[in-house]
């Protein structure tokens, strides 16, 4: 049996997406100071929408006011944070496109300036100026010696933010969400909890591999129990932290094996951005550069895979779902360079005109052409 394309339609649980394309989940730092979502959010996800994506993900969207990485993060700890995100998942369904929320708690990468500051991206946000203290990690393990030394989490509240998911992805269902992925990667706070950089736990949440896991598995089981059992839950991993003696891909890989018994239908496969030493260490960065780590987690797990990092051509997009090295293809920059990536691509790889992207009719008219649409200019005798 071939493999599917690019444009091939994709199936998990009751969810049908009409292509393989997905907006990767890109952070903003645009949203209202109490995490409401507003009409940025609602034009930047839904012009990808409108040029073809299955999948539009939201942001990192906290599960709780500290787990921002900035003030003008979105947030869903909040029922008033519902309609909102409402208006804008009505929007993306409109256009085909199946809505997506990636939640997250920042951990000890909580109160920091936003990445476009000048001299100061991703370092510590003052309380005078918006940012909050103390923030959380599984250990009082600094992200490097100028941040905040997070305080360690106690059982009580390890148990409250196991909770804070579980309420969370009650309320993307509510905002009419179809697609949920829990974010465990780039030094966020389940990733301080996998990592043994970050986790010098001796209880049951960090003295050895399985503890280290233990509190994504528990996270997962508690979403699990309030996200509806016909609609997919993925998670996006670190496979490695590209630090010797770190994160390596075989963790990650039993990771996976243990998420897929618990009800995760897929792994986006990332890596990196957590800090040992107080040193972000240096990562290969080139075209397609994380698609090894989606190749060996969906064939080694066997389990659906996102591959993402760096992927903008279409010839090598297709060419990644057909090899069978991922499932989904997440797509960041490339889709803010053109949001009708996904339009673009089925006319670069000769498909028929709108299989696997239909366009609204008020654009498909007009781009189905074998020309650009060129207005009719007619002589001037005004003068």
């Amino acid at each position: 049996m071939p493999m599917p394309s690019l444009l091939d339609p994709l199936e998990l649980r009751s969810v049908k997406l009409r292509n393989r394309i997905g907006v990767s989940p890109m952070c903003q730092y645009f949203a209202e100071d109490d995490g409401r979502p507003h009409d940025w959010h609602l034009v930047h996800l839904g012009s990808r929408a409108v040029g073809g994506a299955g999948l539009v993900m939201s942001e990192m969207t906290a599960i709780h006011p500290a787990g921002r990485i900035g003030p003008k993060d979105t947030g869903i700890w909040s029922d008033g944070h519902i309609e909102p995100w409402r208006k804008i998942t009505d929007f993306l369904r409109s256009q085909g496109a199946v809505p997506g929320m990636q939640l997250g708690h920042a951990g000890r990468k909580a109160s920091t300036y936003w990445d476009w500051h000048p001299e100061l991206a991703k370092r510590p946000l003052p309380v005078e100026e918006g940012g909050w203290e103390p923030i959380f990690a599984p250990s009082a393990i600094a992200l490097r010696e100028f941040d905040q030394v997070p305080r360690s989490l106690n059982e009580e509240q390890i148990q409250d933010l196991v909770r804070m998911h579980a309420h969370a992805a009650w309320r993307a269902k509510e905002a009419g969400f179809e697609w949920l992925e829990l974010h465990a990667a780039h030094g966020y706070l389940h990733a301080t909890f996998l990592s043994p950089f970050s986790n010098k736990r001796s209880d049951q949440w960090g003295r050895d591999f399985e503890s280290r896991c233990k509190f994504t598995i528990e996270c997962i089981r508690a979403i699990r129990g309030s996200w509806p059992d016909r609609l997919p839950l993925a998670v996006r991993l670190s496979c490695t932290e590209w630090i010797d003696d770190g994160w390596q891909l075989e963790d990650t890989i039993a990771l996976a094996r243990m998420l897929k018994s618990e009800g995760v239908d897929l792994i986006d496969c990332s890596s990196g951005l957590g800090a040992a030493g107080g040193e972000f260490p240096a990562y290969p960065a080139a075209a397609g550069w994380q698609v090894p780590f989606s190749d060996a987690v969906r064939n080694r797990a066997k389990i659906p895979t996102a591959a993402v990092g760096m992927i903008s051509d279409p010839m090598q997009a297709d060419m990644i779902i057909r090899n069978g090295q991922a499932d989904l293809v997440l797509l960041a920059s490339a889709m803010l360079n053109d949001p009708y990536w996904p339009y673009h691509a089925a006319r670069a790889l000769g498909t028929p005109a709108r299989r696997g992207v239909p366009m609204p009719a008020p654009y498909g008219y007009v781009l189905d052409r074998n020309r650009p649409y060129q207005p009719e200019v007619k002589p001037r005798n005004d003068r």
